[in-house]
């Protein structure tokens, strides 16, 4: 694993799944929303999206989390490891607006400078209908690139947390 893409919906819990991951690989993360939004939430246009991760996977070895699904081929292609976060849609919608509780009027580590936590009807509804809407396209991606590439599906926090587990064993 030297490539590393990490999808999943909002609040699945892609940017701590890439910080432990690069902190059991001794590799540098690299958090999408943190280079896409700009102060007071101004969303980078997708052309300057695609510059940028097109630089981000020439690198040698990467972790990258996030969706921006019109950019997302860019990382999947250039990946050697697709890591899904595939949560039920309720434990998504809880995290999210535990997130925005707990980072009430402050900026998240893994989000742009000038970015202070909100959380709006059109994320929460995001968020519900990504198994619906996201998911398949997803699915279907990865069946696609499973042959070429790394392919972990993680269902629960628990998956998640024994795939992390496993990783300090094969080091040894």
């Amino acid at each position: 694993m030297k490539r590393i893409a990490i999808i999943g919906s909002g609040g699945a819990g892609k940017s701590t799944m890439a910080r432990k991951l690069g902190q059991a690989l001794n590799r540098e993360v690299t958090h999408l929303d943190a280079l896409f939004w700009k102060p007071n939430w101004v969303g980078v246009p997708r052309q300057e999206q695609m510059i940028v991760q097109n630089e981000l996977v020439k690198r040698e070895d990467w972790i990258i989390d996030g969706n921006y699904g019109g950019t997302l081929d860019i990382r999947l292609n250039a990946a050697d490891t697709i890591i899904f976060l595939d949560f039920p849609r309720l434990l998504c919608l809880y995290r999210a607006i535990k997130r925005s509780i707990r980072y009430r009027n402050k900026t998240r580590p893994d989000m742009g400078p000038g970015c202070k936590e909100k959380i709006d009807l059109p994320f929460l509804k995001w968020i519900w209908e990504y198994p619906n809407t996201r998911r398949p396209e997803i699915m279907s991606k990865l069946q696609q690139l499973s042959g070429e590439k790394k392919v972990v599906i993680l269902k629960s926090p628990g998956e998640a947390k024994r795939f992390l587990n496993s990783l300090g064993k094969n080091k040894e």
